[in-house]
Formats: C-alpha cells, structure tokens, sequence
C-alpha cells in the first residue's frame, strides 16, 4: 500500500496535465479543462504544489517559494497559512483569483457497501446497451438534471445505479491516469439521501478497469451530498487541497 505521501503524488499528477518542469498546463479531464492558476495539495505528512504555465515566472517563483514553507495541509474545514499571500501575488499576474478548497479521500478497489440497488457498468453488455439508448434517444430529464448534455458526458469508466428504469446517479472517471483515478459524481435531485450515490461509487471502485490503479474522490467543504456518500462508505482522510484560479 503507497504511503500518504504517494498517494498525494498520485493523485495531482492525476489530476493535472505536467510539464517537464512541473508546471501545470491543464485540467486532466477528457475535456482538457482549464487548470487553476495555482495548485497546493497536502497531507499529514507534507504538501505538493504548482504553478500553471502562463504565469509569470517572477510570481511562479515566490508562489513557489511560499509555498515550500507552507504547514502540511491537513484541516478538512481549513485554509493553508499563507493564503491571503498566494491570492495576492496571483493578483498582480491577472484578475483577483477564486479559491476553490476541497478534501480527499482515498477509495479502495475491494470497497463494500451493502444496497439491493441494480447497478450497470460501462463496459458490460447492459452498460453497451445503455450508451446506445442514450446517443439514440437523447439524455432524458433526470440525466439533464444532473448536468449530461449527450452520451460524451459518460467518461470511462463509469458504474451508474439505476432506479427502476432511471439513471439515479453516475459515478465516472473525471480524472484518469495510469497510476490513479479521481471520481465524478451526480445524483437526480429527485433521488438524493437513498444511498444511490455511494452504491454507484462502490460498484465504480470494484470495476476490472480501476483495480491497480489507486481511486480518490475530493469534494468541496460545503457539498453535504457529497459528504453524506462519504459517510456512508466511511472513506479515509487522505487530505486537503486549493486551487486559484
């Protein structure tokens, strides 16, 4: 088993496009989505960072600096020490930066989490023939609810649980590399707090496709949703992380 220290490691270098250098040049998702401006992940036992590609090496350089002599970031509801200093020298770079605090938790492959929920996953036959449905017919008002415009929206691997014949919730790849995978979650409103979700996580982590790879899901300080599935999976801390964009 990785040391936290690893698995924190893991995790950024699966969720953000690297240079050489170790700048950040964009989000690691299918989608290739802008990445923020400055990147700080912690855990007990340290801290990893970097600086997007665009900005200035003067402000990259004491942005990095800072950031050595930051605290191991490990506060679930904190801030890092030195965060009014990173959103101001990231102020003189470009506009007055959004900070975006999130905490990890580290997923296992083997996890169990007991439900009578019908899941279908990606690359079963039922999955093959959901996907098909769904590019035929079109995403019907619960998937739209969740955010899906079509079918490119479901990122493989994904595990959904179903609700008779409705997609309750989808637990996808939002974050993909060979090491790590970082997990995409949305639930109908309609059907939130029946234990959907962390059934649709648990049978995402079990896939064939995810098992030597090391599984994360992060989630911001105030998505009770999201906290609630983590409850109830009873999820390791791995730790904290900010993001400026």
């Amino acid at each position: 088993m990785p040391s936290d220290t690893e698995l924190l490691a893991i995790q950024f270098r699966t969720a953000f496009v690297l240079e050489r250098s170790g700048r950040i040049l964009t989000t690691n998702d299918p989608d290739r989505s802008p990445a923020p401006r400055f990147a700080l992940a912690g855990c007990a036992s340290g801290n990893i960072y970097a600086v997007r590609a665009d900005v200035a090496d003067g402000i990259a350089a004491q942005l990095m600096d800072l950031a050595a002599s930051e605290p191991p970031f490990f506060d679930r509801l904190g801030t890092p020490r030195h965060l009014d200093r990173y959103i101001e020298l990231l102020s003189y770079d470009a506009l007055v930066p959004q900070p975006r605090l999130e905490m990890s938790y580290v997923l296992l492959n083997d996890i169990a989490y007991q439900h009578d929920v019908r899941l279908i996953c990606s690359y079963s036959p039922e999955g093959q023939e959901l996907r098909a449905t769904l590019a035929t017919k079109g995403i019907p008002t619960g998937l739209a609810k969740m955010r899906f415009t079509d079918v490119s929206d479901f990122w493989d691997p994904w595990c959904v649980a179903m609700h008779d014949t409705e997609v309750a919730s989808v637990a996808f790849a939002a974050r993909l590399s060979e090491t790590g995978a970082c997990l995409g979650l949305a639930t109908s409103p309609d059907l939130r707090g029946r234990g959907y979700a962390a059934a649709a996580t648990a049978g995402w982590a079990r896939m064939p496709a995810l098992r030597s790879r090391a599984l994360f899901y992060s989630t911001s300080q105030t998505n009770i949703s999201s906290q609630r599935v983590i409850a109830r999976l009873r999820l390791r801390f791995l730790g904290a992380s900010l993001g400026l964009t």
